[in-house]
């Protein structure tokens, strides 16, 4: 795991370009303590920093073939870097490490673009070929490792964090504040924007061509859902065992210890107890608080137990929580309001100071139908079936019912709405000094039109694994991860366990009233006890009722009515929501929580000096 930055141009001095890039490579030291390289010729910059894992002796960057054509920069871990290794030596190609990068080198030559199809793994990588003047990046097809890229005329820049291209002096910073209604309601931008006026992330399963100036972005991967039918639930238990297994143990590959989260939950009591069968003394982390009807520390306690392995708690508080938002905020580049970035902000800390490598958990919700938003779906495909004006009558007869009203709707404004912050962009208006002049719920169209083909629950999930999973999930695992120089690995996530779900039928990942069907099956053939059964908690935490109380109270409240909120907000119409949750009038939680990290985030990057002054905790 490391961090990587970069340009190109059609001309710059090496040496002046060399001191840039080596300045956007330290704003991320973070990724990588462990070492750093930078390479300049005349018309490319290169930068790394290095979290040294595999062939820590041999693995530096950039990394270089065997003729100095080509240059390297990489993110990320191959997996099969041993098979491919054996394949590429049987064509003749000369390797000089045993490092999972030098892959990429022989790979591009052996394979050019179709390298990214090869990859067994989470990567994001950037070449550049000094003969052609070409410079190719991908990104995995999970989206698990970030890049992105910010286009000036005849520059180039690339990079693993935003943060990155503040040292650059062509960098021209600006709010994307046309898209400031969409990521209040939806809370992350799908589709490639960020908060930033003409920075792009590379899309999961992309790549990019730069040459002769000229930008080609295209894919290279995307999962399909192709049920298989005719074989039973203990077949399909029996697949999914065997892929997760074999993608476990490839998860392990390291020099180092590999360590594990554990919630207590079905995924990370599967993750930890496969590990823990192919490894001596595993160490597990887990999270919580002392307000029991949030922390998952009951439910790790007991799994830990069950499973025979030793797991250290982390306990978060109030005041932890509030002083370490703005250091989670500025982790993640662009602003993010999930309260569960903050527990795993302080969990990947514990857990650095063991180990530098954990297994987590994340992604078996989305391949295979683990919320219940894909039970509400299969209720509104039956819905579906009847005709619109039928559809809109009875959703108003029968108002408490929100599947009806949902399956009144068009597929893509139906999975917004439940995304939503704000239920409609009325609502969200009243806040906004400036509104835009569309729908949140267009962001999502573009995707539902691709999978028209596809039943209901599982267009959903084929528009989480693209938008939700890595603009939500993987984004604040790599980025609370990575500020504790912390390497998180997702074992779900990985290509023979998604061809096993892509291939299971709806009703074996989810159904009107059960989710993860197959998985919990698979599960129960390992797990002890009743943990593959245990109900999914998400990642709670207890911030509603530490809003109401003092003084947290007052410190929300006065950022929501200082001068930075009054830049974008009506702040009168804040407080009053405020004060309505302090009542318990209402639950406004996810709102004002939205509001305050907003806030938080652009003071950090847009008004205090850079870099700004964390407070150490």
């Amino acid at each position: 795991m490391c961090g990587l930055v970069g340009f190109t141009e059609t001309w710059h001095d090496p040496a002046e370009a060399r001191r840039t890039v080596q300045a956007m490579a330290d704003q991320i030291r973070h990724r990588g303590p462990d070492g750093e390289g930078t390479y300049a010729d005349v018309r490319t910059a290169l930068g790394h920093r290095r979290l040294s894992i595999i062939d820590r002796e041999g693995g530096g960057q950039p990394m270089f073939n065997e003729d100095g054509r080509l240059v390297a920069v990489f993110n990320g871990e191959i997996y099969n870097y041993r098979e491919l290794t054996r394949e590429l030596e049987q064509a003749g190609h000369v390797f000089a490490t045993r490092s999972d990068t030098e892959v990429l080198l022989h790979g591009w030559e052996q394979w050019g673009d179709a390298l990214p199809k090869r990859l067994r793994g989470m990567f994001a990588f950037v070449l550049w070929d000094r003969r052609t003047g070409t410079l190719f990046g991908a990104r995995d097809l999970f989206g698990i490792k970030p890049l992105y890229y910010y286009r000036r005329g005849g520059l180039l820049l690339f990079g693993s964090e935003i943060k990155a291209f503040l040292a650059h002096p062509a960098f021209e910073k600006r709010l994307n504040t046309g898209r400031l209604g969409d990521w209040l309601s939806i809370e992350y931008l799908p589709g490639g924007d960020t908060m930033f006026t003409g920075v792009q992330e590379l899309l999961p399963g992309h790549c990019f061509r730069w040459q002769d100036g000229g930008l080609e972005v295209c894919r290279w991967g995307a999962p399909h859902f192709a049920a298989q039918r005719g074989r039973s639930l203990g077949d399909w238990a029996a697949e999914i065992d065997r892929a997760f297994t074999d993608s476990v143990e490839a998860h392990r590959l390291a020099d180092v210890e590999v360590g594990c989260f554990l919630s207590g939950g079905v995924d990370s009591s599967l993750t930890a107890c496969k590990a823990a069968r192919q490894q001596e003394k595993l160490r597990c982390f887990s999270v919580g608080y002392a307000e029991a009807d949030c922390s998952e520390l009951p439910a790790a306690r007991t799994a830990a137990a069950q499973l025979g392995v030793p797991c250290t708690e982390t306990l978060v508080n109030a005041g932890d929580f509030f002083a370490a938002n703005r250091a989670v905020q500025w982790a993640l580049d662009e602003p993010m309001p999930n309260p569960a970035e903050v527990p795993l902000y302080f969990l990947c800390r514990s857990a650095r100071r063991q180990v530098k490598v954990v297994l987590s958990g994340e992604g078996a919700d989305e391949l295979f139908g683990g919320y219940p938003l894909y039970c509400q779906g299969v209720h509104a495909g039956t819905w579906q079936r009847l005709p619109r004006g039928v559809r809109q009558l009875a959703a108003l007869a029968l108002p408490g019912c929100a599947f009806l009203q949902r399956g009144a709707q068009d597929r893509w404004q139906r999975s917004a709405r439940a995304n939503y912050v704000f239920s409609t962009p009325a609502e969200r208006d009243r806040y906004l000094r400036h509104p835009p002049d569309h729908a949140p719920a267009d962001c999502f169209r573009p995707y539902f039109d691709a999978v028209r083909d596809l039943d209901e629950a599982t267009a959903l999930q084929w528009v989480d694994l693209q938008t939700w999973l890595p603009c939500d999930i993987l984004r604040k695992a790599d980025r609370m991860s990575m500020a504790h120089s912390l390497e998180l690995r997702v074992p779900f996530l990985d290509r023979e366990v998604l061809a096993a779900a892509l291939a299971l039928p709806r009703p074996l990942r989810c159904t009107r009233r059960s989710v993860k069907v197959a998985l919990r099956a698979a599960a129960a053939r390992s797990l002890p006890g009743g943990l593959a059964r245990r109900p999914k908690r998400g990642f709670p935490v207890p911030l509603a009722a530490w809003l109401r109380q003092e003084p947290w109270y007052s410190r929300v409240r006065e950022t929501l009515t200082g001068p930075v909120a009054e830049e974008f907000f009506h702040t009168r119409a804040l407080a009053e929501l405020l004060e309505a949750h302090r009542e318990g009038r209402v639950n406004a939680m996810t709102k004002i929580w939205s509001f305050y990290c907003f806030i938080e985030w652009y003071e950090l990057y847009f008004v205090e000096p850079w870099p700004p002054r964390l407070q150490k905790i």
